[in-house]
């Protein structure tokens, strides 16, 4: 194994757990189940530094890894939706920023955005199938405590990102 395969893989594993923990600190429960939280701007920056392949499996087991620890039933279901969502933030950052500087804002919206319509989707579905949550169409009274969660996650791993790239430590990454 390369040392540059060795350090993604590294980071991989510190990203997971960064997931985790930034999942976990604040958590705002919302009226049917689930919760806020800023897990989200960890997903968006694994998919923006690791991209699409490592930041999915990141942002997917670290987001599950937090739902284990106190929503349990989600974890399936947030293991598939948080990886999709960095795996769409993640491709769609990297086709965007082809040709510009790596910390084009309009890319780091545009696929965060991306990222998190997929989110809002996803655990819409989960909790509205009949197993395992059931909600059904209550599920669509979780879907705008999701978008704020949403918003929340874009801009602060926007103001991240940025902040990393100012200070050149994405180039060492």
């Amino acid at each position: 194994m390369t040392d540059q395969k060795l350090r993604k893989l590294v980071l991989a594993a510190l990203f997971a757990a960064l997931t985790t923990v930034m999942t976990m600190v604040i958590r705002i429960p919302s009226p049917m189940s689930g919760y806020v939280n800023l897990g989200d701007c960890a997903v968006l920056l694994s998919a923006w530094i690791l991209g699409p392949g490592l930041g999915c499996a990141a942002a997917g087991i670290g987001s599950m890894l937090a739902d284990l620890l106190g929503y349990p039933l989600y974890a399936p279901g947030t293991l598939v939706v948080k990886g999709l969502m960095a795996l769409a933030a993640g491709l769609l950052f990297r086709r965007l920023r082809r040709g510009e500087s790596s910390h084009a804002l309009p890319a780091l919206l545009a696929s965060g955005a991306a990222g998190e319509a997929v989110m809002v989707a996803g655990y819409f579905l989960y909790e509205a199938a009949p197993i395992p949550v059931g909600l059904g169409l209550g599920a669509l009274a979780n879907v705008s405590f999701n978008l704020v969660q949403g918003v929340f996650g874009l801009a602060s791993a926007g103001a991240v990102y940025l902040a990393l790239f100012r200070t050149r430590a994405l180039a060492r990454l």
